[in-house]
């Protein structure tokens, strides 16, 4: 039976099952550090089988060849997401330790609500546009250009933002007319699972066409990498896995769509306000576990004090601990295991010669839970490794520099090139240093890109492809030109 409380089983070509071998493993909330249920812990075997399901549901099933049929179908899941709204919610509260207030945004309501805009364009998008009329060989030639389902997608995400990523992944895979194997984070496997449910209760989606594989065992994900039966892997999660999946994939040489890491700057030019600085304490937001957070803060030289006495006293004021609370923007770490990394690049950076100005451990006041403190470094060479690695943390290291030339250069000085931002008193000068760092995506004067229509993805080391809005809906499709007589 499903829990009262989240759900246990996977979904395995349209049946809610146990894992082959009967085995589970628990889901912790990372804000006590208690159990709050069990997951089935599948197996290479329900991997196997999933995998079978979507592949013979694209090439046997309606679903590829049919766009009314599908957006059909996303408006009733969007329908019972709406419906499960505040189970979801807890959700990811429980086991992704999300503060609440996110809940109301990204981490739920808004990726319910996209799922409408994947339905619409399911029906809208136009799959064949002719082209201009050419002559081969003398010969008139008339063509068509043509958009196709690329097939079976294999899906892995992670666990900072569960419901939104496992959402978009599913809901342009879907509305491209793709099946889709997903594979959530260990850490997150609920906000995966009870979306199988609804799937498979609430919807005409037939069997096969999703499918929810939750395990302990990372190596699944390298079985959807790896087999030849899946098309198309996507993957959101660090740069060094990414890494990993691409070679993998390459094996096969599938298509392959990575949104990895960053390390962001956000370049405060000498001309802002001073409240510009205070707000580098939104970094810690959602523990810092966020790959777009600008964790970098780029100061003028002559302003470095006063950035920091600003700073410094956002960052001691600063309120966090229990995700339930709607004043707190900042929660637990997801695991032990992740406090531990975090806490380990604290005393690199001190051991590097930065300064730790406010926090740099474990909050006293906070004795459960897997939390660390709001951490905000001083004296940091952008050479340093808290500077060019990817912390994952509640953790702001504030650099120096000497002009906009300057500024530019540090920004662009990392493998990294996801997102970023520029504060100026001019628009015009926090434009022309904007489009010379090389991101993906970049807040001008607090400007916000994020949007279910926004491509979003990165330059460099950040990634492969563009996820949302029109271009992520085109990654889950290939390409076909036909040539005809010209009539």
């Amino acid at each position: 039976m499903a829990q009262a409380f989240g759900e246990s089983r996977n979904l395995i070509d349209g049946r809610l099952v146990p894992a082959t071998s009967g085995a589970t493993f628990d889901n912790v909330n990372p804000a006590t550090e208690e159990t709050i249920g069990v997951t089935a812990d599948a197996t290479k075997q329900d991997m196997d089988a999933a995998i079978a399901a979507a592949r013979r549901a694209f090439d046997e099933g309606r679903w590829a060849g049919d766009p009314a049929f599908r957006a059909r179908c996303l408006r009733q899941l969007h329908a019972a997401l709406t419906e499960a709204r505040e189970e979801l919610r807890a959700i990811v509260i429980a086991e992704a330790g999300s503060p609440i207030l996110l809940t109301y945004g990204v981490q739920c309501n808004s990726s319910i609500d996209d799922v409408l805009y994947w339905a619409d364009l399911a029906e809208s998008y136009a799959c064949e546009t002719p082209m201009r009329d050419v002559a081969f060989m003398g010969v008139p030639q008339r063509r068509v250009l043509r958009r196709e389902p690329v097939g079976v997608v294999g899906a892995i995400t992670p666990w900072n933002f569960p419901l939104y990523l496992n959402l978009a992944k599913l809901g342009p895979a879907l509305a491209a007319g793709c099946t889709i194997v997903l594979k959530p984070a260990p850490d997150t496997p609920w906000s995966a699972t009870a979306l199988g449910r609804l799937v498979a209760e609430k919807t005409e989606i037939p069997a096969g066409v999703v499918n929810v594989v939750a395990s302990s065992d990372h190596q699944l994900g390298e079985m959807l990498a790896s087999d030849p039966r899946v098309d198309l892997v996507t993957f959101t999660g660090s740069t060094a896995t990414g890494r990993r999946v691409m070679e993998v994939a390459s094996r096969t040489v599938k298509k392959v769509f990575l949104e990895l890491g960053g390390k962001s700057a956000n370049v405060i030019l000498d001309d802002a306000d001073a409240s510009a600085f205070g707000a580098g304490v939104l970094t810690c937001t959602h523990g810092g576990q966020g790959c777009a957070l600008p964790t970098r803060m780029l100061v003028p030289r002559r302003r470095y004090d006063e950035a920091l006495g600003v700073l410094e006293a956002a960052f001691r004021g600063a309120k966090y601990g229990d995700p339930t609370n709607p004043a707190h923007l900042q929660g637990p770490q997801i695991s032990k295991r992740q406090q531990e990394r975090v806490l380990g690049y604290v005393e690199k950076g001190r051991a590097e010669g930065a300064r730790v100005v406010a926090g740099g451990g474990r909050p006293a006041h906070l004795p459960r839970g897997f939390y660390v403190e709001p951490t905000l470094f001083a004296g940091v060479d952008n050479r340093m490794a808290i500077a060019q690695e990817e912390i994952f943390g509640p953790v702001l290291c504030v650099i120096a520099y000497e002009d906009d030339d300057d500024a530019v250069r540090i920004a662009n000085d990392s493998i990294y090139g996801l997102s970023g931002a520029v504060v100026s008193a001019s628009e015009e000068r926090a434009l022309a240093v904007a489009r010379r760092i090389r991101t993906g995506t970049l807040s001008i004067n607090g400007a916000q890109w994020f949007h279910v229509d926004t491509p979003f993805g990165g330059y460099k080391q950040s990634g492969v492809g563009r996820e949302n809005g029109v271009m992520g809906f085109e990654e889950y499709l290939e390409t076909k030109v036909m040539a005809l007589p010209k009539r």
